[in-house]
């Protein structure tokens, strides 16, 4: 004989439910402090860095009038994404001051590649020496045939107090042709 079909599925249907719940909401449980555990974490890495301002640079009395470039380090305080650093080396600076008095600053940084050039003297010529490409004494391509894009870095330059020279210093992205601020 055989024996009607019976089903006790609402046992087995509730009992999955409870599982199927409970599941939720301690999934939800444990993603929420998960979650705000990370935002806390990576929040210095979502912050943006405002552009520094002006950096002391060097005197005027150490920036004799004859059109040469003099090369500065630029001391300043640097802040990453978790640590703050106190007057530390940021970069580095030409400065020249015409015999017209007006003052001119260029970044180091070669916007081909970013290698540092060096000023030579005997050829009043920047040169770079990743790549062998030159630049004039105002920064702009000496050689037709540079692999730079642009010419050197300008950087606003500003004298306080009468005697202290400011810098806006700031790095450019490299390889392109149009200055785009790091």
């Amino acid at each position: 004989m055989s024996e009607p079909n019976q089903c006790n599925c609402g046992g087995d249907r509730r009992g999955f439910l409870k599982k199927i719940l409970a599941s939720a909401i301690g999934a939800v449980l444990t993603l929420v402090p998960a979650a705000a555990g990370l935002r806390v974490l990576l929040d210095p890495l979502r912050r943006k860095t405002a552009a520094g301002g002006a950096v002391l640079v060097t005197s005027l009395e150490a920036l004799p009038a004859d059109d040469v470039p003099r090369k500065f380090s630029v001391i300043a305080d640097r802040e990453d994404a978790w640590n703050k650093f106190q007057r530390v080396p940021v970069g580095a600076v030409y400065l020249r001051r015409t015999r017209g008095g007006k003052l001119e600053a260029l970044n180091v940084v070669c916007p081909h590649a970013g290698c540092f050039v060096d000023f030579n003297a005997a050829k009043e010529k920047f040169i770079c020496p990743c790549h062998n490409s030159s630049f004039a004494m105002d920064g702009k391509i000496a050689d037709a045939s540079s692999p730079a894009a642009r010419g050197l870095d300008s950087l606003e330059v500003e004298v306080r107090n009468e005697r202290e020279v400011w810098v806006k210093f700031q790095n450019f992205e490299a390889g392109k042709a149009k200055k785009i601020p790091v």
